[in-house]
């Protein structure tokens, strides 16, 4: 993928850290640079290197200070512009600027105008300074040195936060999410063991009430949770009875096992129950033996062991990736509470006498319009999550539908216990005389109950309504879409190199007509079900579990990235710095280099070794033989004005050969001229002296001392 960066200041620093950490997630990245300072020219250009990405990811890196008046509106207007032609998602990283000299300014103002200015676009993402700080702390962040020799405003620690922070969203854009959390009891939610301690003698800790509270705002923002503790049921309902303070409480679980079976078992049972696949499925225990005995038998679950620290439980799961949304909508808000109507409905189910009673009862309702604008991200989400009924499983991002000419109607469907929110999606375009459709997909929460066949009618009668001969849905068979393939063969179309075709007078006649099979008498799948058994089948998957065929599970995630190491040994700069320069270190050949002869020679010999990533440096290699390159020279300059408090200019650099013995001779004699007095002839005839020479001069000086 293309990860395509401009910025309004000098930003190649931050490679070697998005490098580090592309490589971290597993993604082959290519990382270029836009020309200096155009980040408006980059936005508005479609044919410059934001415009043309056709397949990644943009980022503009967006300093207020480099703009005077502030520039906010004006980069809200451009982003605006832009939004609407980019084929891939957009990051706009607001940075840190100056407020006072050494202070670090987060201006809430202009973050707050951008914020608003964007929000509701498709595919455009904001970082903020303050979030990037509340993440990853950088004590010196502002480089005011560096800044005015190159116009490269932050410390090398500084752009490792900052690339750390971007690639982290980058992930949250990029990855599948996860959907459930299962969560161990004993002392993962409490501290203690409720089976022994009695449910009055657990406690509820700082760090234990820190990990409810995250989840609880995890469950809030879409994320399902789940019991899942090898415990007495009694006690576990007892304990939270004993506790009503709990952020977290009986309710605000989608399903658990509360058992003494194995885990990964347990866990099994769960993605059947909620039907989910187990590499959507996160768990959550302090017990090193469980989590090993998960990852050995359901290898598609992410399993986290806590830190055995208590208090180190709060940074660990803030570092966790795989908990990030890069986006929350509605439905995800509401997911939590769709599960509890679920259950309902599958109460009813059970106690309905057939098929055609339940969905009768239901009041079922299904509303069939053109897509909104604020439910761009919503459709997104369902191209990427829905796999059964999803004739293509053409999967796009919410720019790629942005884009489109097709045409998109949405599916929201009711019924008496409730929303089952944005539930489907239709692309259809016109071609020779034909209505074409290209994405016709349902969420499972609504499949079996008729509304497929009202999306097929409503094609139908936009079909007769335009005069128009036919309807075609072609199908392409995937990994779990064989019900699509079911369902289409039942409407009794004529198919064809793929595509089924129905008249539009036949389509818009489409009805739904139950079974009237009693639910849940026969242990039919939806794989092999007639299609007058096909609703029922979904009916009964959800009314009853215990005859259930197994769910196809696809394999364990191999490029998934190492979460945890991610969370317990890089979630500070210094420690993804350290990081870094081992992963990326050069092993010098093998080979005579000069040794410093003077204390400042070995110091700079040190600091050019630390900046170029090498394990050892002469003091006559040249700098850029050594790997070093402009913006290196314009870091290492700064350094040198912080350490040794003299002032050089960039033509140390680039006048002659650039290496420590002549670095070590500038700063001396630069040393000399800030020492004051009538230097003036001294410095010239030192500096017609070679660099023996001077030391040998300095050192009869010092001797004379």
């Amino acid at each position: 993928m293309l990860l395509a960066i401009s910025a309004t200041f000098t930003a190649e620093a931050i490679q070697p850290g998005l490098t580090f950490w592309m490589r971290e997630l597993g993604l082959a990245a290519d990382i270029r640079f836009a020309a200096y300072h155009q980040v408006f020219q980059q936005l508005l250009d479609p044919a410059g290197l934001l415009g043309s990405n056709a397949g990644g990811v943009n980022v503009v890196l967006v300093r207020f200070d480099d703009w005077p008046g502030g520039g906010a509106a004006e980069l809200v207007d451009a982003v605006r512009a832009a939004a609407g032609r980019m084929a891939v998602p957009l990051v706009i990283v607001l940075c840190p600027g100056v407020l006072c000299p050494g202070a670090v300014q987060f201006d809430d103002a202009l973050d707050n105008a951008v914020r608003r200015g964007v929000a509701g676009l498709p595919s455009v993402y904001l970082l903020t300074a303050a979030e990037i700080a509340e993440l990853y702390p950088v004590a010196e962040v502002l480089d005011p040195d560096g800044n005015e020799l190159g116009h490269v405003p932050y410390t090398p620690l500084y752009f490792v936060a900052l690339a750390t922070a971007l690639a982290r969203k980058i992930h949250a854009i990029l990855a599948p999410p996860f959907k459930v959390a299962a969560l161990d009891g004993d002392d993962t939610l409490w501290a203690g063991i409720c089976g022994e301690d009695g449910p009055e003698g657990v406690v509820l800790d700082a760090p234990r009430r820190a990990l409810q509270e995250f989840l609880a705002e995890r469950r809030r923002a879409g994320l399902l949770l789940a019991l899942c503790s090898k415990n007495n049921e009694e006690d576990v309902a007892a304990t939270f009875r004993a506790h009503p303070d709990m952020p977290l409480g009986p309710g605000d679980f989608a399903a658990r096992r509360i058992n003494w079976d194995s885990k990964a078992g347990n866990l099994a049972s769960l993605a059947d129950e909620l039907e989910l696949g187990l590499d959507t499925f996160i768990l959550v225990d302090d017990n090193a033996k469980e989590v090993q005995e998960v990852r050995a038998g359901a290898p598609q679950v992410l399993a986290l062991l806590l830190p055995a620290r208590a208090e180190e439980i709060p940074g660990f799961l803030a570092h966790v990736w795989a908990f990030d949304r890069a986006r929350i909508t509605e439905e995800d808000r509401r997911r939590g509470e769709m599960y509890v109507q679920r259950a309902e409905r599958a109460r009813v189910a059970r106690s309905s006498a057939s098929l055609e009673d339940f969905l009768a009862s239901l009041e079922l309702e299904a509303k069939i319009a053109p897509m909104e604008p604020a439910q761009v991200e919503r459709v997104a989400q369902l191209t990427g999550r829905t796999n059964q009924m999803n004739a293509t499983c053409i999967r796009r991002s919410a720019a790629e539908i942005g884009r489109l000419s097709a045409e998109c109607l949405t599916v929201h469907v009711t019924d008496r216990f409730g929303s089952y929110g944005l539930t489907g999606a239709i692309f259809f375009r016109v071609a020779a005389g034909a209505l074409v459709v290209d994405t016709f997909l349902l969420s499972c929460r609504a499949l079996g109950r008729g509304v497929e066949h009202r999306m097929v009618a409503r094609l139908g009668e936009i079909a007769v309504e335009r005069g128009l001969e036919t309807v075609e849905i072609p199908f392409v068979a995937a990994q779990r879409n064989r019900p699509a393939r079911l369902f289409l063969e039942s409407l009794g179309a004529t198919a064809s190199g793929g595509v089924f075709r129905l008249s539009a007078p036949d389509a818009a006649s489409v009805r739904y007509r139950p079974s009237g099979e009693v639910v849940g008498r026969t242990p039919w799948s939806a794989a092999d079900a007639p299609v007058g058994q096909f609703a029922a089948c979904k009916v009964w998957d959800e009314g009853v579990p215990a005859q259930r065929a197994p769910r196809p599970e696809g394999p364990p995630h191999q490029n998934r990235p190492d979460y945890a190491r991610i969370a317990n040994d890089l979630r500070t700069p210094e420690q993804i710095l350290a990081a870094l320069r081992a992963t990326s270190r050069r092993r010098t050949s093998q080979r005579d280099i000069d040794a410093p002869r003077t204390r400042l020679e070995r110091e700079l010999v040190a600091l050019w070794a630390e900046l170029l990533n090498v394990e050892a440096v002469g003091i006559h290699e040249n700098f850029f033989e050594l790997g070093g390159h402009s913006l290196l020279a314009v870091q290492l300059l700064s350094r040198v004005r912080q350490i040794y408090g003299v002032d050089l200019s960039l033509e140390v650099v680039y006048s002659g050969e650039f290496m420590v013995a002549e670095l070590a001779k500038a700063i001396e004699l630069k040393e000399i001229e800030q020492a004051g007095g009538d230097y003036g002839e001294l410095i010239e005839e030192l500096d017609r002296l070679s660099d023996a020479e001077v030391r040998a001069l300095l050192a009869e000086e010092q001797d004379a001392g």
